[in-house]
């Protein structure tokens, strides 16, 4: 998981100015509640002259084997606008531009300067993202919003490189960490500052019914959400602030719909999956998938179909694999203009068994294997539609789907001084119920006899919490593994050894002054053995586990 610093700072209250934590201590407090840091990637370094520019010519030269442009820009900073040699195609004229102008120094000690090529002199270089160290992106150069900036302006501060990004490596029982939300909560916690939930976002009600959905196996799908989304602009793009996070948390922009649901995918921890509505037939269903049944997928390979498998399908059959990966037939292009946004909960060991069959573990497999908040999807799905809305135009459906009965909330009772006990040093009086209430669980308070019980309700997106240990580990975890004092008990005072144990230590000697050599045999014996042993067939000795497959 990567995450920028720039973003878990939208959602945690850290302090400013001096006192501001650097890139390299908010990992360290990661490592100090429990996550497994990778590494810290700080952006850049990029100095010289980095700035914005717009393209004002475009020349096709021709005769040489790959494009290749001569590009006249106006950087903002002369009175004769400056001459670029680009091999991108991805711009036109208008558009903003990064300018690497002579003497920048670029990730990687790249020192750009002057150069004749192709005939002509270039002064300086257009950047693509990857040039940048803003991801693994090298196939065009950047393009900026229209209203971005202006030209001749740092493009160090418009593009935000002096952020660092943050690589975690997140434990199969840490799913919540696979989100800028799980992860900003982490750290309000260890910084001990504010934390603004971003899945705090209010649904609206509505009273018309939405898309119809049907669940046939509810075990493998506990909830399933569709918000639909009509008159979006096909050709609308991204914003630049969202390609830029994508870019950064090592995904590669490709169209609005998509970049929606992989963004709510990161702020949130939800995978979600865009249908084109037009090219659905009838209701959705939720099933597993019949024998024989095939699909092709989005990479387009056509996939047998296991019965073990999740699907959803309609009328037509099966349209996606369940969190794992959609269907070919109902994807979208660049002439969709009415989405269908999906939302769900699925059985956790059905992603994975489907996810390894076909190979194809995938950023939304991979979150589903560990558990998803069953809170999340009409959250995530609202979301998705305001974005698309709100960056590609058109209007969302009155209606909306919310089928299924999300699992509840198992309570968990457990002595207040249980941390204290199987810490071996007393905590500050409140600190059990202080810190069980950050990570969100529901605690009440108890007592009677002298003495003091909780009664907590873990909160939805921690599954892993069932039980008095899983509390009393979060406890120690978020108070410190380091404030753990290392001392051994004292042995309690020994008693001697039973009188059985006497019985046989006797014997054993005096077999061994006999002459007598004691062995340890296989515990694996036969009936005959007790045969020769002479043992009567009720007796106890012979009432032993009989084994399907003997060691020979």
């Amino acid at each position: 998981m990567r995450v920028p610093v720039s973003w878990l700072r939208d959602h945690v209250a850290l302090p400013e100015g001096s006192d501001s934590p650097t890139a390299a201590q908010i990992a360290d407090a990661f490592v100090r509640a429990g996550l497994e840091v990778e590494a810290v990637h700080q952006l850049g370094p990029v100095s010289g002259p980095l700035v914005v520019a717009r393209v004002l010519e475009i020349e096709e030269l021709a005769g040489f084997s790959k494009a290749v442009r001569y590009c006249v820009v106006d950087d903002g900073g002369r009175t004769v606008p400056c001459g670029v040699i680009c091999g991108a195609t991805d711009f036109v004229v208008g558009d903003l531009v990064v300018l690497a102008r002579p003497g920048t120094v670029l990730p990687g000690e790249v020192t750009i300067a002057a150069r004749t090529a192709y005939g002509r002199t270039s002064d300086g270089m257009l950047c693509s993202a990857a040039e940048l160290g803003l991801g693994d992106d090298h196939t065009g150069i950047i393009v900026l919003p229209a209203d971005a900036a202006v030209p001749g302006e740092r493009a160090a501060q418009v593009l935000g490189l002096h952020d660092a990004v943050i690589e975690l490596e997140i434990t199969p029982d840490r799913g919540y960490c696979l989100s800028v939300r799980g992860l900003a909560r982490e750290l309000a916690i260890a910084f001990d500052v504010p934390y603004g939930d971003p899945a705090l976002l209010e649904v609206p009600r509505t009273d018309s019914a939405g898309w119809p959905v049907r669940i046939e196996d509810e075990h493998g799908c506990r909830r399933f959400v569709v918000r639909q989304v009509l008159g979006v602009d096909p050709a609308a793009g991204s914003p630049w602030w969202m390609r830029r996070r994508l870019q950064l948390a090592g995904m590669r922009p490709i169209s609005l719909a998509v970049d929606v649901t992989n963004y709510v995918m990161l702020q949130l921890g939800q995978p979600m999956h865009a249908f084109d509505a037009a090219k659905l037939n009838g209701d959705l269903i939720v099933r597993r998938a019949a024998e024989g049944e095939k699909l092709t997928t989005l990479d387009g390979v056509s996939r047998e179909l296991d019965p073990d498998e999740l699907v959803i399908c309609d009328s037509s059959g099966p349209v996606s694999l369940a969190a794992v990966m959609g269907g070919e037939s109902t994807e979208v292009g660049p002439q969709t203009t009415s989405l269908l946004l999906e939302a769900a909960t699925w059985d956790p060991p059905s992603v994975a068994r489907a996810a390894r069959r076909h190979k194809l573990p995938s950023e939304a497999s991979r979150r589903f294997e560990r558990g998803v908040d069953p809170a999340l999807p009409p959250v995530a799905a609202e979301l998705a539609a305001t974005l698309l809305t709100r960056y590609g135009g058109g209007e969302i459906v009155s209606g909306r789907t919310d089928v299924g009965t999300p699992p509840g909330r198992v309570s968990v009772v457990m002595p207040i001084e249980a941390p204290d006990r199987v810490a071996g040093r007393p905590y500050a009086r409140g600190a059990t119920v202080r810190r069980l209430s950050q990570i969100g669980c529901a605690v009440e308070v108890a007592g009677a006899d002298g003495t003091t019980t909780l009664t907590v309700v873990p909160p939805s997106w921690r599954p892993d919490l069932l039980q008095a240990a899983d509390l009393v580990e979060e406890v120690l975890r978020l108070e410190g593994y380091d404030t753990i004092p290392s001392e051994l008990p004292p042995a309690p005072p020994g008693r001697g050894l039973t009188a059985a144990q006497r019985r046989r230590r006797a014997v054993s000697r005096a077999l061994a002054g006999a002459g007598y050599v004691e062995v340890l045999p296989s515990p694996f014996v036969s009936a005959g053995t007790w045969d020769a042993f002479g043992l009567p067939e009720d007796d106890p000795r012979r009432r032993t586990i009989k084994l399907l497959n003997p060691l020979e």
